[in-house]
């Protein structure tokens, strides 16, 4: 799953994709470089971001969806935590939706999703995102971030959300610290029983304090390491900023693993 913010202010890429024009292209690439599905938010959920009014997240996300759907079938994944956001998106031809908040910031999300069919990654966070790492309090983040996981998909499933379209996120980086998210991505392999898992590491605050690197593009190798783990735990889609890095570095690893 390769990443476009369409953001000014994302802790990654900075704004690089703000323009409508330039998120095209870089959709273009992703898929170009083996991208299987494109997602794209409009709203930053980066520790400590402010909520964004809905109708300035779709004016950003809408036409990008529509652009790329003009001149491709890939998946298109919409990143967001708004109901109204959600509609608009699918009806401009996303295919998946991803909410950080578990489908709990928006009331009418679980009604948009059951609607529509389409699959939903439900991700495990604590609070808002200006809020959420004084949250991060565990007795054991794993055991934990399951156990409210299983809340959050039987939430879904009474609201009419097909069970075998829900997939789960443990959130990395989201009411997490620095240790949790390493148990988190060394113990992935636990949650796998709750559903397809996707795991969002890429370019993460943990791998710059690991690395010593500062920017979003300098944390792309270290990245990798995150891409290794989700790997061996059997997830199901890794959510990545280097698409073609990814892509190169899974052939080498997955040729080596299927002659063990």
């Amino acid at each position: 799953m390769g990443i476009l913010n369409v953001t000014p202010d994302s802790f990654s890429d900075g704004g690089a994709h703000l323009d409508h024009t330039k998120a095209l292209h870089a959709a273009l690439q992703m898929e170009a470089d083996g991208a299987a599905i494109i997602d794209i938010g409009g709203e930053s959920t980066r520790p400590g971001a402010e909520p964004l009014a809905a109708q300035i997240e779709i004016d950003r996300v809408v036409p990008v969806i529509e652009q790329i759907r003009k001149r491709s079938a890939i998946q298109i994944s919409i990143d967001t935590r708004k109901a109204a956001v959600a509609e608009e998106a699918i009806r401009a031809g996303a295919n998946i939706v991803n909410d950080v908040s578990g489908m709990r910031y928006s009331a009418g999300m679980p009604a948009v999703v059951a609607g529509s069919g389409v699959p939903v990654i439900l991700m495990h966070m604590r609070g808002e995102p200006a809020t959420m790492q004084e949250l991060a309090v565990y007795d054991d983040v794993v055991a934990d971030v399951a156990r409210e996981l299983i809340s959050i998909i039987d939430d879904a499933i009474a609201a009419g959300v097909d069970r075998k379209k829900i997939l789960i996120d443990p959130g990395i980086g989201f009411a997490k610290t620095f240790d949790q998210n390493l148990e988190l991505l060394a113990r992935a392999d636990e949650l796998t029983s709750l559903g397809p898992v996707v795991i969002g590491a890429s370019r993460k605050a943990f791998i710059g304090h690991l690395t010593g690197r500062t920017s979003g593009p300098e944390r792309a190798i270290g990245s990798l390491a995150a891409v290794a783990a989700a790997q061996l735990a059997g997830a199901a889609i890794v959510r990545v900023h280097d698409v073609r890095e990814t892509v190169d570095f899974l052939k080498v690893w997955m040729a080596i693993e299927e002659r063990r």
